[in-house]
């Protein structure tokens, strides 16, 4: 009896423990990566992961607003879950994480999976 609960733990173990020991590579990688704006809109490329920083200037649809860094304008999406709960206006730094969204007779966009607040 005790040995069958023994192989029962170590099964257990060992189909448990490969997941929880999973991590994330966070190295340097070969894809390609936009540093701004203009970067974004001169050459899109469609589920491009990026990182920016710079201001919500204003709302332009449901969950539409207009982004600039500076050096140049673009529309993200950001989902009502996915802002910071502090209040943020026009003047607010923040940094958006997200993709760029590439479709066919549209202007790029990025799909924003995270807005923080910069200090």
């Amino acid at each position: 009896m005790k040995k069958n609960i023994a192989t029962v733990l170590i099964a257990v173990a060992a189909v448990c423990l490969p997941a929880v020991s999973q991590a994330q590579y966070v190295g340097p990688t070969t894809q390609l990566r936009a540093n701004s704006v203009a970067e974004i809109l001169k050459k899109p490329v469609d589920d491009q992961k990026v990182v920016l920083k710079g201001h919500i200037l204003k709302k332009v649809g449901k969950e539409r607003y207009i982004f600039t860094d500076g050096s140049a304008e673009i529309r993200v999406e950001i989902d009502q879950e996915h802002f910071p709960l502090q209040r943020i206006d026009d003047k607010t730094l923040v940094e958006i994480s997200g993709e760029v969204e590439t479709e066919f007779m549209k202007s790029p966009e990025i799909e924003v999976d995270l807005v923080s607040i910069l200090k």
